[in-house]
């Protein structure tokens, strides 16, 4: 598989990350999800077999945060701005707030 992965996306390299990211991308679905075979799978295909989920997803309920002193929301940058401060957290927190307590 990982020969195969290789054969197909990287001779030759894309010229630029957003390119060879996009010919990984076209690889999963086409040949990997489409075309081979999954031993795993009692030799079927992983796109025959997936079935999208009923439920909607809704996004995560609204954290109350009790026992801290604020609650500030993260910007898109992953930052908050606290005492005049920029405090970098993660971008993985972007627009959800969190809680602060200062000590």
């Amino acid at each position: 598989m990982h020969r195969t992965l290789k054969q197909a996306t990287t001779w030759p390299a894309a010229r630029n990350p957003l390119q060879q990211q996009a010919l990984f991308d076209e690889f999963v679905h086409d040949e990997y999800n489409f075309e081979r075979p999954h031993q795993a799978l009692d030799r079927k295909r992983p796109g025959d077999l997936y079935q999208p989920s009923p439920r909607p997803y809704r996004g995560l309920p609204d954290v109350q945060y009790g026992l801290h002193d604020h609650t500030i929301t993260v910007s898109a940058r992953g930052r908050i701005c606290f005492a005049c401060k920029k405090i970098n957290l993660s971008q993985a927190f972007a627009g959800q707030k969190v809680g602060i307590k200062e000590e």
